[in-house]
């Protein structure tokens, strides 16, 4: 699936079924809400943390598909095309990073 077709999935969710988008400060909490269950998890799986009993049905991947869907709902509502987004972004990131990895002892 394209960005944009993923764009235009939310919002026709948004449209028919969620009735309308939460205003933009009302997702941006949700984001991070979402964005915090993803670190918990990650967190926990990854890092030293142990998981809780309350936490064996934890979907890491249905978590990043939480706030992948929030995040397409900020764009949406603020008029930004992600696919045009992500390819300035990584445009600038290749220009900005061209040796900077490549010279940094810590990754080698």
């Amino acid at each position: 699936m394209e960005l944009a077709e993923a764009q235009k999935l939310v919002d026709n969710w948004i449209q028919t079924t969620g009735i309308r988008y939460f205003n933009e400060l009302t997702n941006t909490a949700i984001l991070m809400e979402e964005v915090g269950e993803v670190a918990r998890i990650m967190a926990r799986q990854y890092g030293e943390q142990s998981f809780k009993k309350s936490d064996t049905e934890v979907n890491l991947a249905d978590e990043m598909a939480d706030v992948l869907f929030v995040l397409i709902c900020l764009a949406n509502q603020t008029g930004i095309d992600l696919t045009d987004a992500l390819l300035k972004n990584m445009e600038k990131k290749s220009i900005r990073d061209a040796d900077r990895h490549k010279n940094n002892d810590k990754l080698k």
